[in-house]
């Protein structure tokens, strides 16, 4: 089920290689994986649905958030996928809460108001008020 958070980014569970054909007719450009390998027995692996969206002309770029939770790193690489992708972009991962707070977390660094992403997260179904203040320090840029 797919979650819309803005004009330009969507998150969802874990989809499969067969999804990717309805995800590009949505209109999706890119898709972002959020979901490390291996997290869940018979999950697709991230080489599948790299080849599903490579097959159909879509950008895929993988940002696994294991265990360890979230990095800078993975922040600006999320926010780097959103720039480069031209249209809509569909991040994924089990549930799609790992997605849509490192949504949260890439458009708070880039200067988007915390208070709104925390309730276009809410209009989705995700709370993000356990982030809040990170999500303002962010912002703030500090």
């Amino acid at each position: 089920m797919i979650r819309v958070l803005n004009e330009s980014v969507a998150v969802a569970p874990q989809i499969a290689p067969e999804d990717v054909a309805a995800i590009k007719a949505a209109g999706y450009v890119a898709i972002v994986n959020n979901r490390p390998d291996g997290e869940q027995p018979g999950q697709p692996t991230g080489d599948a649905i790299r080849a599903a969206a490579e097959d159909h002309g879509l950008a895929y770029t993988a940002i696994p958030v294991g265990q360890g939770g979230f990095s800078h790193e993975m922040v600006d690489e999320m926010a780097a996928a959103l720039v480069a992708a031209d249209g809509p972009v569909l991040a994924y991962c089990r549930s799609g809460t790992r997605s849509c707070n490192l949504w949260a977390l890439a458009a708070a660094k880039a200067g988007r108001n915390p208070d709104l992403l925390v309730r276009q997260a809410e209009d989705a179904g995700y709370d993000l008020s356990g982030l809040k203040p990170t999500l303002d320090m962010l912002a703030s840029g500090k």
